[in-house]
């Protein structure tokens, strides 16, 4: 079971490693939240509107905060 953990450990560095290169924004909690609703059957590409939805009315929402 140690072997598994590790490797899981493993992946999800990776995966984090990547997402820094690719500048998605995501720490290393959100990322794995991704992961596993994609391996319990999420659709990835519907996921990733989803968050890129988000990031954007999070933006607005600051860039509103900042004008009050």
């Amino acid at each position: 079971m140690s072997e598994d953990f590790e490797e899981a450990k493993e992946t999800m560095e990776i995966l984090y490693e990547m997402a820094q290169i690719l500048n998605t924004g995501l720490d290393r909690t959100s990322l794995s939240i991704l992961v596993s609703l994609c391996e319990n059957g999420v659709n990835p590409e519907a996921l990733a509107t989803v968050v890129r939805e988000l990031k954007r009315e999070a933006a607005a929402l600051k860039l509103a905060e900042g004008k009050t």
